[in-house]
């Protein structure tokens, strides 16, 4: 098995067709075929199945197609290294909505301070796609707010963060001292996209209190979510970072829950299998610098309280 074996299976994985990855690849159909049946009896399994003449690769050939990513990246690193490619290396970092719009700015100010001749491509996305773009080596780590479900990624927690229910000054919440859960029965949210962490949050605390809400927003633009608090008298429950300076100014007043149960931890993500180079390793040193938001401290808040607290 050879790397000329991993990117012609690479091939025929991403374009689903002998005759497409033959012509990728500058070599005759035959080939690719011989080299596919040579990867199987070597592995001693099925990579791809053909049925109704199309072509669908199996479990086993997920399972290689995520290493032999790995492995082709990691050889092209090697040679630019080795060879002193003037090409610089890019460290490819996806980042949740949240982290993106609040910390990613400035950690990549902190790492290209650090490190000098990495450049950087940053990928805004919610959790679920990050994993995914994680899992396909699309990129190379992650800084995400929700729960990592593959098993073949690492995820250490390593930024504290929690969520708090969020209106307007002059919505009927504002002022109050204390909010029941239950007085969220139906009230109108701007909601964040399915796939994000802070949505799975929420809505986990909804379903424990067996409640329902109106979904009156649903977006992934925390300025679409802003404006849906100020001009149209709606509730979020969103990351406290994310509306730092309306917060300040008093534009939007913030509810905190009583419970720990908004807590949450922002995650460095990578797949198990990648070699943690030493920009990955700086992105790690300096995400230890980043603490829990402190600015609520002297700004009076409000208590969002479980009937338990009666």
């Amino acid at each position: 098995m050879t790397l000329r074996h991993l990117r012609i299976f690479i091939a025929v994985a991403e374009t689903r067709s002998m005759s497409e990855a033959a012509r990728q690849c500058f070599i005759t159909q035959p080939t690719v075929s011989q080299t596919i049946h040579e990867l199987e009896e070597h592995y001693n399994t099925q990579l791809f199945e053909r049925l109704s003449r199309k072509l669908y690769i199996t479990d086993s050939g997920t399972r290689l197609l995520s290493y032999a990513r790995q492995v082709i990246d990691q050889f092209q690193i090697l040679e630019s290294s080795m060879l002193d490619n003037p090409a610089r290396e890019i460290l490819h970092i996806g980042a949740t909505i949240t982290v993106g719009t609040c910390l990613l700015p400035q950690i990549l100010n902190d790492f290209e301070d650090k490190v000098r001749d990495v450049g950087t491509y940053a990928c805004i996305s919610n959790t679920a796609e990050i994993e995914q773009k994680l899992l396909d080596s699309s990129l190379d780590i992650g800084i995400v707010e929700g729960n990592v479900q593959s098993p073949d990624l690492v995820a250490i927690p390593m930024i504290e963060d929690y969520l708090v229910l969020v209106c307007d000054r002059n919505h009927p919440f504002a002022g109050r001292k204390v909010i029941k859960a239950e007085e969220l029965e139906h009230e109108k949210f701007a909601m964040r996209e399915s796939g994000s962490g802070t949505r799975a949050l929420f809505e986990h605390y909804l379903h424990r209190h067996n409640l329902q809400v109106t979904i009156g927003w649903e977006a992934n633009s925390p300025l679409a979510i802003r404006n849906a608090i100020l001009y149209n008298r709606g509730l979020s429950v969103i990351s406290v970072r994310l509306f730092e300076q309306e917060i300040l100014a008093g534009d939007i007043r913030v509810i905190c829950l009583a419970s720990r149960e908004w807590e949450r931890t922002f995650k460095l993500v990578y797949h198990k299998n990648k070699y943690l180079t030493p920009s990955i390793e700086a992105i790690r040193c300096i995400l230890h610098d980043y603490r829990r938001p402190d600015f609520l401290d002297g700004i009076q808040v409000g208590l969002l309280q479980d009937t338990m607290y009666e």
